[in-house]
């Protein structure tokens, strides 16, 4: 599926239009207060996700990696998830202020670094004609 066809943008647009009722719907319909059965398990897999991509980063970056920018943008989103599921599930006020500090001082800096690894690295990489077309445009 060619990105300049016209039914990629509006498959992506479709997706989020289609999420605005449902996240209403979650709004007003999902409990205050939910137990999980497995809580320790689903943060310490995401944990291990962020630690795999970060790790990826870094490989990417010693090696000077054509994927840099996709190791990259992939570390940094899952650190912006993990500092705002740390703070909306903090439960004391003690918690959320260490969640908003690791947030502010450690996890949202190091994601914009991320973001900007990835935008610099992209910048430096020069596009082959085998991968685009005579304008530039992935195919």
């Amino acid at each position: 599926m060619s990105l300049r066809r016209p039914s990629l943008p509006l498959l992506f647009a479709s997706a989020a239009l289609v999420l605005v009722p449902w996240i209403g719907l979650l709004v007003v319909s999902l409990p205050c207060h939910y137990s999980a059965r497995h809580w320790g398990i689903a943060w310490a897999g995401f944990d291990a996700g962020l630690a795999l991509a970060l790790g990826l980063t870094a490989c990417a970056a010693l090696r000077r990696a054509p994927w840099l920018d996709r190791a990259a943008v992939a570390a940094g989103t899952l650190l912006i998830a993990d500092a705002w599921f740390d703070v909306v599930t903090a439960r004391s006020t003690d918690a959320i202020a260490l969640a908003l500090t690791e947030a502010l001082a450690i996890e949202l800096p190091l994601a914009l670094l991320c973001i900007w690894v990835a935008q610099t690295s992209r910048l430096r990489q020069p596009l082959t004609t085998a991968h685009t077309d005579q304008q530039g445009a992935f195919q």
